[in-house]
């Protein structure tokens, strides 16, 4: 091959390769905390509120769900983590779902991962104070307030 159409090729992949690394991600992360009380008796209900910080603001979220199967007990807890394939912050809203079990006995560590309709995936820890023991699937609702 001449050297001509070597070169060619190198600077059409240097090009090509600057391009590909100066690109904006479709996708990006932002900060989540939420607290959270839990209580239930076979069925179970949570409520909270949080934050998502997110392109350098922060939005105020509501938290609310419903849990069925075998719950008992009273919890609260605050979990930090993040929020992961987001586009916009708005699309951390919507139901999320994930299967769990587990339980928590006074300031229990806990860890959950769920992920929404439009993919986004909350990935949270924190400290669980109370009794609460499940083994349930979950649904959690999450709004911008």
């Amino acid at each position: 091959m001449p050297a001509s159409i070597r070169r060619w090729i190198s600077v059409a992949l240097c090009v090509f390769g600057l391009a590909v690394v100066s690109a904006p991600a479709l996708a990006q992360t932002g900060q989540v905390r939420i607290s959270i009380v839990k209580g239930g008796w076979f069925i179970g209900a949570q409520a909270g509120n949080g934050t998502l910080t997110f392109a350098g603001k922060t939005y105020p979220l509501a938290v609310g769900g419903l849990s069925a199967g075998l719950v008992f007990g009273g919890s609260a807890t605050d979990f930090v983590g993040t929020a992961s394939n987001l586009r916009r912050a708005s699309d951390i809203q919507g139901v999320y779902s994930a299967i769990g079990a587990g339980a928590a006995i006074a300031g229990g560590a806990r860890a959950i991962q769920m992920r929404n309709a439009n993919g986004v995936v909350l990935t949270l820890r924190g400290k669980q104070v109370g009794l609460m023991a499940n083994l349930d699937l979950s649904g959690m609702t999450v709004t911008m307030r």
